[in-house]
């Protein structure tokens, strides 16, 4: 098992911000990634049908790619199915993703919190109730639900990247170091990383943003080591790139986002 690939999947390209961080932090490994991309985003989905394509790609990463592990790389689809990953798969590996609420309650100073995401992630059960863990009289959270901005990201739209980036940071609110300003960003969609310098522009530099990247990345590591199945030393990593949509878009996305032309292949 060791030498068996890493499932990670996503709604679309979002996901491939996840798995970069997983190459650098895992790089002898190899990667299997699947992008659902005739059903992306899906953040505007009901939970019905992101759990049906979560346990659907789950179960061909399974017995198809005899993965070893699976990465969820998709706020939604977590929020969603973990836990019903989970009782299907006891003995898997399973890592998924959440918006980055924790370690910006802990690194904001002036106790106002920005959270870009998308609808479904917001209205998850899973997300309200971390959210609602953390508010205190000290810290609170600006929410806005980003509709278009991940399918833009999809699209490699920059217009609409940039129309939208701009219309949603700017109905956050005051960004700044004053008291009441909003001093952190949290990016709640894998999308999302992938224009950070815009959203770093929109917002000011003094602003923080924060993903979810490094910190999955890690706990990947943690649970393979855990298990024993990290792979043998002197493996050399490699990425199958899998997708329900456009192939040459993945290709697209995955040249630009993570400079590597991987031939991506379209599955029926």
């Amino acid at each position: 098992m060791s030498n068996s690939p890493i499932g990670v999947f996503d709604s679309g390209v979002g996901g491939l911000s996840v798995l970069a961080a997983l190459q650098a932090e895992l790089p002898g490994e190899r990667f299997v990634y699947f992008s659902d991309g005739a059903h992306a985003p899906y953040g505007e989905r009901g939970d019905a049908f992101v759990i049906e394509r979560t346990l659907d790609i789950a179960r061909q990463l399974v017995e198809a790619h005899g993965i070893k592990a699976l990465v969820v790389a998709c706020n939604t689809a977590t929020a969603a199915a973990i836990g019903l990953l989970r009782a299907a798969y006891p003995d898997l590996p399973l890592v998924g993703v959440e918006p980055a609420l924790k370690p910006a309650a802990a690194a904001t100073r002036t106790g106002h919190v920005g959270v870009l995401a998308t609808r479904g992630t917001l209205a998850s059960g899973k997300f309200k109730a971390l959210h609602d863990g953390l508010k205190t009289d000290r810290v609170r959270f600006s929410l806005m639900p980003c509709d278009g901005l991940a399918g833009a990201i999809e699209r490699l739209d920059e217009t609409a990247i940039q129309t939208l980036a701009a219309k949603y940071v700017g109905a956050l609110g005051r960004f700044g170091h004053a008291p009441g300003e909003i001093d952190t960003l949290v990016l709640g969609c894998t999308h999302y990383p992938f224009i950070a310098a815009d959203l770093q522009r929109l917002a000011g530099e003094p602003v923080r943003l924060i993903e979810t990247g490094q910190p999955v990345a890690q706990q990947a590591r943690r649970l393979l080591a855990a298990k024993g199945q990290l792979a043998v030393g002197g493996s050399s990593g490699s990425l199958q790139l899998l997708t329900s949509g456009d192939a040459s878009a993945l290709d697209a996305a995955a040249g630009r986002w993570l400079q590597v032309g991987a031939g991506a292949v379209a599955l029926g």
